[in-house]
C-alpha cells in the first residue's frame, strides 16, 4: 500500500487526472476498476475519480509494489552539476512560485525531441539539486517555462516552480498583459522611432514565416515598434517592443524592412553574418529579451504587481558596439 498526501501543487485537479499522471502507464479503465473496488480511495472513502482535490486529502494505493512500479514511469534528471557543455542557470529572480532566467542563446526552452538538453531541463535539475522538488514529485507536477525563446534568441525566461506561478505567468503571457521588450543589432542605420504592420504567414513544415504588406491566405496581422538607441553607418542597437507575438515576429518583421538582425542565419544575409562571426565571434542573432514588466497579479504572486526584470546584454553586444564605434542617441534605464 503506498499513501499520497495532496499538496498545492496537486490540489484543485480531478483526481483521476492526478492518477493518471502518478500511474501514468496505466489504463484509465484500470484506474476506475480500482477505485470501485475500493483498491484506490480517497480520505479513506470509495472514490469514482471526479472528486476535486484539496491540499492534504489522502489518496491510498491498495496495490502491490510491483504493480505501481509497473504502471509508473518516472523521468531520471541528472544533476545539473553533470550536464556536460550546459552553462549553469543565470537566476535573475526566484521565489517559491517563480524563476526568471536569463537563457544564454545556443540553449533550446524546450525539448524537440527526446535527445534534447533544455532549459526546462536545467531548471528541473536545478530545483533538484536545491532540494525544493523531489524527483519522486515530478510524477504529478513537473516545473516548466511559461514563455519560450527561439534556440539563438537569448533572455529572459519565465519558468513556474508551482502550480500558482504556471497557472498565473501562463495567463498574463496569454492575455498579453506582462510587457516585454528587446534589444537587437541590425544591419543598416535607422535614426527614428516607428511602428510597422503587415501580416505574417508560416510555413509549419520549414518553421519559417513571411510578412506580406496586405493581407494573404492564411495570414495574421502583426505589429512591432522599435527605437534607435545607438548604432554606426551599418548597424544600429533597437529597442524593439512587441505589439503582437508571433512566431519570429522581431526577426522576420525586421528582415522585411531590409533590416536584418546580425547573425541571424534564417532571416539575414549571409555576408553580414559571416563577416559578424569572423570579426566579432557572433554565432547567433544579435537578439536579446531584455525587459519583462509585470502587470497587476492576483495572490499569491500580487507582491509582484508592476515589478519590473532585467537581463544584461550579452558580451556579443558589447563587442560590436565598442568595435563599430557605436554613437549613442539615448539609453534605456
Amino acid at each position: 500500500m503506498q499513501a499520497l498526501t495532496v499538496t498545492e501543487n496537486e490540489a484543485g485537479q480531478r483526481l483521476d487526472k492526478l492518477l493518471a499522471k502518478y500511474l501514468n502507464l496505466a489504463p484509465k479503465s484500470f484506474l476506475y476498476k480500482m477505485m470501485r473496488k475500493k483498491n484506490i480511495t480517497l480520505n479513506n472513502k470509495r472514490c469514482e475519480g471526479s472528486e476535486k482535490l484539496e491540499v492534504g486529502d489522502e489518496i491510498r494505493l491498495f496495490l502491490s509494489d510491483d504493480t505501481i512500479s509497473k504502471f509508473s514511469q518516472s523521468k531520471s534528471y541528472p544533476s545539473s552539476k553533470a550536464a556536460a557543455g550546459q552553462p549553469r542557470l543565470d537566476i535573475i529572480y526566484e521565489d517559491d512560485h517563480l524563476l526568471i532566467v536569463n537563457k544564454p542563446a545556443g540553449m533550446l526552452s524546450q525539448k524537440a525531441k527526446d535527445s534534447d538538453h533544455s532549459l526546462v531541463e536545467e531548471i528541473i535539475n536545478y530545483l533538484i539539486d536545491s532540494k525544493h522538488i523531489r524527483i519522486e514529485q515530478l510524477r504529478t507536477f513537473r516545473p516548466s517555462v511559461c514563455n519560450r525563446l527561439d534556440r539563438n534568441t537569448s533572455g529572459l525566461v519565465v519558468a513556474g516552480k508551482s502550480l500558482a506561478g504556471l497557472q498565473i505567468m501562463s495567463e498574463v503571457l496569454k492575455d498579453r498583459s506582462i510587457h516585454k521588450y528587446y534589444q537587437c543589432i541590425v544591419s543598416g542605420r535607422l535614426t527614428k522611432k516607428q511602428v510597422i504592420a503587415g501580416f505574417l504567414r508560416k510555413d509549419e513544415e520549414s518553421n519559417q514565416v513571411t510578412i506580406y504588406p496586405l493581407e494573404v491566405e492564411n495570414s495574421v496581422p502583426i505589429m512591432t515598434e522599435y527605437l534607435p538607441l545607438a548604432g554606426s553607418d551599418r548597424y544600429t542597437l533597437l529597442a524593439v517592443t512587441l505589439i503582437t507575438g508571433r512566431t519570429h515576429q522581431i526577426r522576420a518583421h525586421l528582415a522585411s524592412i531590409g533590416h536584418p538582425i546580425v547573425g541571424d542565419y534564417k532571416y539575414g544575409i549571409d555576408s553580414v553574418n559571416a563577416w559578424a562571426k569572423q570579426t566579432y565571434g557572433i554565432r547567433s542573432q544579435m537578439l536579446h529579451s531584455w525587459k519583462l514588466v509585470m502587470p497587476k497579479l492576483p495572490e499569491p504572486m500580487a507582491a509582484l504587481s508592476g515589478k519590473e526584470f532585467t537581463a544584461p546584454l550579452p558580451p556579443a553586444f558589447r563587442r560590436m558596439e565598442e568595435g563599430e564605434a557605436f554613437a549613442f542617441y539615448q539609453t534605456l534605464e
